[in-house]
């Protein structure tokens, strides 16, 4: 996989540059600040405003972008009912550029086909040429240079009415790279005639000829796979004078080459691959339990979808300890939220409020704290359902959020709201101070119920208040499984209500809280400069994505 993969240029269709990028920029100033505070708040917003007026040029760039020449090709002009036939992607890269293989060996995204077809058609899946393997800093990348051609199976129905024609439409989305990388996309059209008899179109024949020589062959032996949960060992009977690599279909198994071994036993090969269990990104690649791929050597072979024995043990992603460390992250994460300036000042004020309408009866009390932690917990449920559901829209936890920062529009996105949260808990203006009067008449019922209300309207407080903590948090949880997924929330949500719950059950310790004071402002200030250094970082891939001459 390419070093630069993280620095990638933004998405270019492959017949149209991109527009201008709209950009919008709004801030409020806030009041009564300290000199320091408003000469850099001041300097800060300058500098805000003068990338945002920038944003249009410097998404200028992309109109000289090289850019693939996409067709879609069909071996046949005159299509028979009921006889399959075969379309070909081809795709001519610029010099230089290449693009990848149904598992890249990275995060990159290979070719995809999304097709609308008349009523009766279907599409079988792409049928992948054998790629080259690409060594890189980060590993082995499975790329095809120069123009391949991705052939595609379409059987038509039984029945179609001669002397007419049909269109196929289809979308195909694609990434190229070269010292950075490019998504691209394309729609196609193809209208075809419809005869008694099948007929060939003579020009495409050497085309189509050629493009089948290059997908490998089926192997005529067996193939095995066993695992005792850390390498695969394949084994394959075959009579081959030559085996050099194996290119694993799936992203879990990195290639012979890197890092495994290969011996041969008269006709049988085994051949040794390592797991990967982190992609460039150091997310967790989920760990599967079949393995396919190409064997290079004296020809191409294709080892068809073959079950791992024993893999119960190594079917999900090992989390280990470092579950355990996102875990505790996210505890902390809801405990730092309570230092929160809107947030502080009202955990004695809520405990004494529980005593007050328990009376004497301290199992009243710890009740209203351990309802005020359902509320707490009901809220911070909500919130992760929404984001996994979003997650799983955009295509699961395989994605995760790593994929996204290949595109320039997010990375800006991200910078500016980095920098707009970071502005906010520096002080020059507030997010969330007026947030502390919603739901009064909700949090000031008495009883149970009022308790409950209380701790949904502390999450909706302390959310805009420690943005931050809630993004790192976002950020380390987006790529887990559902169950740890959303027990990553539940560890932030008892965070958060770890206070109200201990000070319910023991009402004197309210005492032993520090004053709400100046102190909370400075921590609150503090807390922006890690906010400041991510939006520079961003600043530092974004100008590596577009080019730094563009960003000046």
């Amino acid at each position: 996989m390419d070093m630069n993969t993280l620095l990638q240029k933004p998405e270019v269709k492959a017949d149209q540059q991109i527009s201008q990028f709209p950009a919008t920029c709004v801030f409020a100033t806030g009041r009564n600040l300290r000199f320091v505070s408003g000469m850099i708040g001041r300097m800060a917003l300058v500098w805000f405003a003068a990338l945002c007026l920038q944003a249009s040029a410097q998404f200028e760039f992309a109109a000289n972008t090289p850019a693939t020449k996409a067709t879609l090709l069909s071996e046949l002009k005159t299509l028979e009912a009921g006889k399959p036939f075969t379309l070909a992607l081809r795709l001519e890269h610029p010099q230089g550029w290449h693009s990848y293989y149904r598992n890249s060996g990275g995060i990159e995204e290979s070719p995809t086909i999304r097709w609308s077809l008349p009523d009766g058609f279907s599409a079988g899946p792409i049928q992948w040429p054998t790629p080259k393997v690409k060594d890189g800093m980060l590993g082995k990348s499975f790329i095809y240079e120069g123009s391949p051609v991705f052939l595609i199976e379409i059987q038509t129905p039984l029945k179609l009415e001669s002397a007419t024609s049909v269109t196929l439409q289809a979308d195909a989305t694609w990434q190229i790279c070269a010292d950075s990388c490019i998504g691209e996309t394309q729609s196609f059209a193809l209208t075809l005639g419809v005869g008694a008899k099948a007929e060939a179109d003579p020009s495409l024949t050497p085309l189509f000829a050629e493009a089948r020589a290059k997908l490998p062959q089926k192997i005529s032996g067996t193939s095995q796979a066993s695992s005792d949960g850390g390498n695969i060992v394949l084994r394959v009977q075959i009579d081959a004078a030559e085996i050099t690599d194996f290119i694993p279909d799936q992203v879990f198994i990195r290639s012979a080459r890197d890092g495994g071994a290969i011996t041969r036993d008269g006709n049988a090969w085994t051949i040794r691959l390592p797991r990967a269990e982190k992609n460039a990104l150091d997310q967790a690649i989920p760990q599967g339990h079949e393995i396919s791929g190409i064997l290079l050597g004296s020809q191409a072979l294709r080892v068809d979808v073959t079950p791992i024995e024993s893999s119960a043990a190594s079917s999900v992603p090992n989390l280990g300890t470092s579950f355990l460390a996102i875990l505790g992250g996210m505890f902390l994460g809801g405990l730092i939220l309570n230092l929160m300036p809107c947030v502080f000042p009202v955990i004695g004020l809520k405990i004494m409020g529980f005593v007050q309408q328990a009376g004497a009866d301290r199992r009243k009390v710890v009740l209203h704290g351990v309802v005020f932690a359902l509320g707490v917990l009901l809220s911070f449920g909500v919130l992760s359902g929404i984001l996994f559901a979003a997650r799983e829209a955009a295509g699961g936890s395989a994605i995760g959020w790593g994929y996204q920062l290949q595109n320039p529009w997010v990375v800006f996105g991200l910078m500016l709201l980095m920098f707009v949260l970071a502005l906010n808990l520096f002080g020059v203006f507030e997010i969330g101070a007026g947030a502390t009067s919603i739901g009064g008449p909700l949090q000031s019922k008495q009883g149970i119920a009022g308790s409950l209300f209380s701790g949904v309207l502390a999450t909706l407080v302390a959310t805009p208040c420690s943005a931050p903590f809630l993004g790192t948090a976002i950020g380390a949880a987006i790529a887990l499984p559902a169950t740890q997924f959303f027990t990553a929330f539940a560890a932030m949500a008892l965070g958060l209500a770890l206070p109200y719950l201990v000070l319910s059950i023991f009402p004197n310790l309210v005492k032993l809280l520090p004053r709400p004071g100046a102190w909370m402002e400075s921590f609150k200030q503090a807390m922006s400069f890690p906010l400041f250094a991510t939006a520079g970082y961003l600043l530092w891939v974004y100008a590596g994505q577009i080019g730094l001459e563009n960003l000046l």
